[in-house]
């Protein structure tokens, strides 16, 4: 440092400020010697990076994206890993993602393995710093201890944006209960975009959020082996046209009574009070959900359709549901029930069957609260409450919703028929907060409209 007395004062300044630009300057990784065309990835990454489609990138472990870091991965990138490793994405919080594919140039997250399966990848987790209820002290997953901690006071946080992502073969299971699933949101943002992503045989849960405010459309789980979408923490974001379809033979090892579900929704996880705030309370509309609807070598561990439990309280309107296994709509505790009685929670104005037990109210109590002074809510009470009071039409048979061939696991079609009572039952958008400018109002019911099929282009079936 001695020679630079010796420079002119112009040129000491390029230096300097060549030094500190160079921190945040996009780079990109240089390739692998053995492959140039494969650039291995591990560790941190703490200055901006621009990933390229021309190359493929290979997470080796966890790869954690530090606060004030941008990760940009262009259009048609694909982002691979090997089983050994289980490559985990870790977008921290004050980091962004911006991982803008589009229809013709998915993003692809996936297995690396000439024969690939679940659990190749680890996942994507996206931390941010909105709210939540404290129910999970830490990330799940094995994150190290420097990278645990999420969440804040900030609703409005923006980590970045997901479009035209696909994330396959993910799922990395630390202990029983302890998984990184497909995408974790960790109190992600409403200032986040996240639209067509599509998660397929993940291991764990498709999509799972902890907490936060993000809002997201157009959302595809496709045989993943637990839960399609898990809310807890005090999630309270929206969630629009989205689809889930199970494999009846797929699930993954369950312990202390756990089922596989295409919604499974709890507040808190009962360490902690259920009624603990904020409340997990997601505004969800326009869903297409298909369970294993007793097909042949339906596995024993396949549950509900929709399991609201633990004090959470759902919204979910505008949507068809069909083929749950051992029930549809399960409303579970005491605390549940309260909030789906006076109206807290509901599932509005949309089509379902179920293979058995439509309704079922399960492990209620006493019921008292200022609107609502009721023994208990019995399957009966619920059905009447819902059909009635909450406009969802109980279907005699899964093939009167009219979807064009919904249980073809392998190229399932879920665009309704033309005539059919999906498309002749208008959405409503009267109750909640579904009136809000997020939510396009649409004249049918579940994921599609009869026309249009918002998956075409950048999706992969029959995995």
């Amino acid at each position: 440092m001695k020679s630079l007395k010796f420079l002119s004062a112009a040129t000491l300044a390029a230096v300097m400020l060549a030094s500190c630009s160079s921190k945040n300057a996009p780079t990109t990784p240089k390739p692998d010697p053995g492959n140039s065309s494969t650039v291995d990835i591990k560790g941190n990454i703490s200055s901006n990076q621009t990933w390229t489609k021309d190359k493929t990138y290979r997470l080796r472990g966890y790869v954690y994206v530090e606060n004030g870091t941008t990760l940009t991965i262009e259009p048609g990138t694909k982002i691979v890993s090997n089983k050994d490793s289980a490559g985990v994405l870790i977008i921290y919080k004050g980091a962004k993602l911006m991982a803008k594919g589009t229809a013709s140039n998915p993003i692809v997250f996936t297995s690396a393995e000439k024969q690939p399966a679940p659990g190749d990848l680890g996942g994507v987790v996206l931390v941010g710093k909105a709210t939540g209820n404290g129910n999970h002290g830490v990330l799940e997953g094995g994150v190290d201890a420097a990278h645990s901690a999420f969440g804040g006071t900030d609703d409005a946080d923006n980590s970045g944006v997901l479009q035209y992502v696909r994330i396959e073969y993910a799922g990395k299971a630390v202990n029983p209960g302890d998984e990184v699933n497909g995408l974790s949101l960790y109190a992600v943002g409403k200032g986040t975009t996240i639209d067509h992503i599509q998660v397929t045989r993940g291991l764990d849960d498709a999509y799972e959020f902890f907490g936060g405010a993000v809002e997201c459309k157009y959302l595809i789980a496709y045989n993943c082996a637990d839960d399609d979408f898990d809310m807890d923490d005090g999630y309270h974001g929206k969630i629009q046209f989205a689809v889930s379809v199970k494999d009846p033979k797929f699930t993954d090892a369950k312990t202390g009574g756990d089922l596989s579900n295409n919604f499974e929704v709890d507040n808190t996880n009962g360490k902690i009070s259920y009624a603990t705030t904020p409340i997990t309370h997601p505004i969800l509309s326009n869903f297409t959900a298909i369970g294993p609807n007793n097909a042949t070598g339906t596995s024993t561990d396949y549950g509900y359709n929709m399991r609201f439990r633990r004090g959470s309280q759902v919204v979910l309107a505008n949507s068809v549901v069909l083929g749950g296994q051992k029930a549809g709509l399960v409303v579970e505790n005491g605390e549940t029930q309260v909030g789906y009685a006076e109206g807290k929670s509901m599932f509005y104005n949309s089509l379902m069957n179920s293979v058995t037990t439509p309704f079922y109210a399960k492990d209620g109590g006493k019921l008292y609260s200022g609107t609502v002074n009721l023994d208990s809510l019995t399957n009966a009470t619920l059905q009447t409450l819902t059909t009635t009071g909450y406009k969802t039409q109980l279907l005699a048979s899964a093939d009167a919703a009219g979807l064009t061939d919904p249980f073809n696991n392998a190229k399932p079609n879920l665009i309704p028929k033309s005539g059919s009572l999906a498309l002749s039952t208008a959405g409503k958008f009267d109750v909640s907060d579904l009136n809000n400018q997020f939510f396009t109002h649409t004249s049918y019911v579940g994921a599609f409209d009869g026309t249009n099929d918002w998956t075409q282009g950048w999706t992969a079936w029959n995995m």
